[in-house]
């Protein structure tokens, strides 16, 4: 029998727990980090994560679950990174990890490295030196609340090295989980970064009152937004009517289970960007993406009237009715 292998995750959240589920799965151990103490103990206890996804039954003979984050980067040849983008800089900061640049690293990000208005490959890429063709991404679509009710959901698994993708997808897969490979990383996490801005914009135009009609035009809208930014910053083949660029898109946009069109429709009705985070007590990625996405695209001028909308609601603080009124008349 092949030696199966050394596979650890950081984070504690909803997609860390999914992930650890399907993993887990095929694996005779996993190594889990988490920071929070009380939910380690419930979970050596129970084999449930008390705080997201409840419904997922660990198999304690098959997880590792600690808070010292250097013993599962020392147990690992595989890191899956799946801490939320916010926090992301200042949870390595924290625990000042070594010997990153020998693992190789797949981000589940899906969010942008605020600090330094950064996609997550290329953060951990300057932060430990770590090798581009050690780094790869985990795209949808898959919502981690499917994961829990193992109903059918695809993966694709993309990194430079196609050895590092296949084991990981092969890893991952399932009877529920179909798993594929690529090689385009920065196309799909830029892409992942950006289906979180959009399902922010769907969420605020269903907020705002707009239907499915209009809801149609916005994201045909937004696909092609997205091809004409990826292409400017990493010119090469692709076919963004594929799944992890076409089909992240609409799961996240339509999808009940997308925190971030949630958060959208909070903001929408009314509700602060203070208050929306509060009343979710999640993170939505695409809160902080649509502040990264506008300072990358500082650099490369690309015309993209849906992010740009926005970030100016987010940020600049401009009412929902009258912003999404604007674009409304500047989509086609």
């Amino acid at each position: 029998m092949a030696e199966q292998p050394r596979i650890g995750v950081l984070g504690g959240g909803s997609w860390a727990t999914a992930i650890m589920k399907m993993l887990s799965s095929n694996l005779d151990r996993v190594h889990w980090w988490m920071r929070n103490e009380d939910a380690i103990e419930h979970i050596r206890t129970t084999g449930h994560n008390p705080n997201y996804i409840q419904s997922v039954q660990f198999d304690n003979n098959r997880i590792v679950v600690t808070s010292d984050m250097q013993r599962v980067v020392d147990n690992c040849d595989v890191l899956v990174v799946a801490i939320p983008s916010a926090f992301l800089d200042a949870s390595f900061k924290e625990y000042k990890i070594q010997g990153m640049e020998n693992k190789v690293l797949f981000s589940a990000i899906k969010g942008i490295v605020n600090e330094y208005h950064s996609i997550p490959a290329r953060y951990l890429h300057k932060e430990f030196r770590t090798p581009y063709d050690q780094i790869g991404i985990i795209c949808g679509p898959c919502h981690a609340e499917e994961v829990a009710k193992e109903q059918l959901s695809y993966l694709t698994i993309a990194c430079p090295n196609q050895e590092h993708a296949s084991l990981l997808a092969n890893a991952m897969r399932t009877r529920y989980i179909k798993t594929a490979v690529s090689e385009d990383v920065f196309g799909a996490e830029i892409a992942a970064v950006l289906k979180n801005v959009y399902a922010v914009a769907a969420g605020i135009c269903h907020g705002v009152g707009y239907g499915d009609n209009f809801q149609a035009v916005l994201i045909s809208n937004a696909i092609r937004e997205m091809e004409r930014f990826i292409s400017a910053v990493n010119e090469v083949h692709r076919d963004v009517k594929e799944t992890p660029y076409l089909g992240d898109l609409l799961v996240t946009a339509y999808s009940p289970y997308s925190r971030n069109r949630t958060f959208g429709t909070m903001v929408g009705k009314g509700y602060s960007v203070k208050w929306a985070t509060i009343e979710m007590n999640m993170v939505a990625e695409g809160y902080y993406a649509s502040e990264g996405i506008f300072e990358m695209n500082k650099k490369f001028q690309v015309h993209m009237p849906i992010a740009d909308a926005v970030y100016r609601i987010l940020y600049e603080r401009i009412s929902p009715v009258v912003e999404m009124k604007i674009l409304a008349d500047n989509l086609d």
